[in-house]
């Protein structure tokens, strides 16, 4: 007899998992044990209502083993498999092909949805298998390509197909085509003045860097950061399953185009919000940013723990979280964008307001940063606040709308897409620190140079790192073979160095 496989879900990897059933004589009971979590072990409920009102009704003792059984188990994405096992130990099914069965069930017998069909999907394809879903995880499943799979509004629908009383439809793959992009707002169009600010939203767009954007109340620093995902270019189609595989294991709707993720995170968010974690080890916002933005608005105001721990991850593109229950890495290839004021009271420097900190107050608002996180962040970027004459001044002038910059951000992607294809790197940003004296064919002017001002800056070895991936990024918009002198000046421009303010 073929093993029946259900999955269950470790992260965001979703893990076979074999279920075994055996009836004996006796009082009815059911027990389930393959370290369940508690959803698991209701799954007994709804699958015995599920089996009635099909008429099957469930007698005996029954004993439900998932295998491996060191393996914790969650969800009710059991459900399907343990109603099929079940129904083929009273007889009632006859010995199923190889394939892998997913799905929560209603008291009735219908499917609902489930979380990780995209892992799934992945999953089957990698084992040459058939995959069994509920109609409404159709859409994901059929993101992934090269999978053989088929939906089911209820439990009775599947057991007739699987008896070979009927078909059922098989899901037809609509992944998006690569390119497929939709306008967002705010157009860069849309923001007056703050050309400084765009040039540097430029560059971080184009070589995926990291941007601390500094700015009084009001100048402009949160709708310059929401704008900046209006020039990411459009994801591949390698990356948007990446982001796909994140957002279904959380059993967050898709998006149904090649849009990079936009992240918008409070600064009352717990470290395993952000990080990952929690009893089922499910993944984060730097996750669910993952290929995308991950923004920080009022940047001091986080915990200090929870920016410690976005060191690894903005290093490391990715993060392991490790629990009692076991660990777990999850991708976490973003661009951070973050914002803050210069100060506590956000005034100083400001042409009209006050600034009514005293010194220690400055003092305790910059020691809130540490050095090793805006040692990671590549462009620091002031914003100032425009007086109400400027403002009128630029008024329906915004300069460059998001279409014609995000052209140019998306041809110098390519020009590093091709120049990195091999080492597998896809950004500036992304090169590993072996690579970046080596490969970025610098100027012969430009090492003393850079040896003059990163004294002067204090730079440290991976500030100097940074500020050379930033001029390449540079030099790539400006469709530039060589590093020059002048694209690291405008990079060292951008390298502050210091706290907020």
């Amino acid at each position: 007899m073929n093993p029946l496989w259900g999955i269950t879900l470790r992260g965001i990897e979703a893990v076979p998992v074999e279920v075994e059933v055996e009836i004996t004589g006796g009082l009815f009971a059911i027990s389930i044990v393959g370290l369940p979590d508690a959803s698991v072990r209701e799954s007994k409920e709804r699958v015995r209502a599920a089996l009635r009102s099909l008429g099957l009704p469930v007698r005996g003792r029954v004993s439900v083993n998932l295998a491996p059984a060191d393996l914790p188990k969650e969800g009710a994405i059991l459900d399907l498999p343990i109603a099929l096992a079940v129904a083929r130990a009273m007889g009632s099914l006859p010995d199923l092909p190889d394939g892998l069965y997913m799905g929560e069930l209603a008291l009735d017998g219908r499917l609902r949805g489930v979380r990780g069909a995209v892992g799934a999907a992945l999953l089957a394809r990698e084992r040459g298998c058939p995959l069994y879903v509920p109609k409404e995880n159709a859409p994901e499943v059929s993101l992934v390509r090269g999978c053989t799979a088929f939906g089911a509004d209820t439990l009775e629908e599947l057991l007739a197909s699987l008896r070979g009383e009927r078909e059922l439809s098989r899901i037809e793959e609509h992944a998006p085509e690569e390119g497929a992009f939709r306008p967002c707002t705010p157009d860069f169009s849309d923001i007056r003045g703050q050309a400084g600010a765009k040039r540097a939203l430029e560059i971080a767009a184009a070589g995926h860097h990291n941007i601390l954007l500094t700015g009084s109340p009001g100048s402009g620093k949160t709708l310059l950061a929401r704008a900046l995902r209006s020039i990411l270019p459009p994801l591949s189609p390698e990356e948007f399953l990446e982001a796909a595989l994140v957002r279904s294991t959380l059993g967050i709707p898709l998006e149904r185009d090649m849009q990079p993720p936009f992240r918008a995170v409070h600064h009352t968010a717990s470290i395993a919000a952000i990080c990952g974690g929690g009893s089922t080890l499910r993944p984060g916002e730097v996750s669910l940013a993952h290929r995308g933005v991950l923004f920080l608005d009022e940047f001091p105001e986080f915990r200090r723990d929870i920016l410690e721990s976005l060191r690894q991850p903005l290093e490391d593109g990715h993060i392991t979280v490790s629990r009692a229950a076991g660990s777990a890495i999850y991708p976490s290839r973003v661009l951070l964008a973050v914002a803050c004021n210069p100060c506590p009271c956000g005034w100083i420097g400001d042409p009209v307001e006050r600034c009514i900190c005293s010194p220690s107050d400055l003092e305790r608002y910059r020691r809130k940063i540490s050095g090793p996180i805006l040692d990671r962040i590549d462009l620091h970027v002031p914003v100032p606040r425009l007086l109400p004459e400027e403002l009128v001044a630029v008024e329906g002038d915004g300069g460059e709308g998001s279409e014609v910059i995000a052209a140019r951000v998306k041809a110098a992607r390519e020009i590093q897409r091709t120049r990195w294809g091999e080492s597998g790197c896809t950004c500036n940003a992304e090169l590993p620190e072996r690579m970046v004296k080596k490969s970025l064919l610098l100027d012969l002017k430009v090492r003393p140079f850079l040896a003059s001002m990163a004294g002067r800056l204090r730079l440290s070895g991976r500030g100097i790192s940074r500020v050379l991936k930033v001029a390449r990024t540079i030099a790539d918009l400006a469709a530039s073979e060589r590093v020059e002198v002048s694209h690291v000046a405008e990079a060292l421009a951008y390298r502050d160095g210091g706290a907020a303010g």
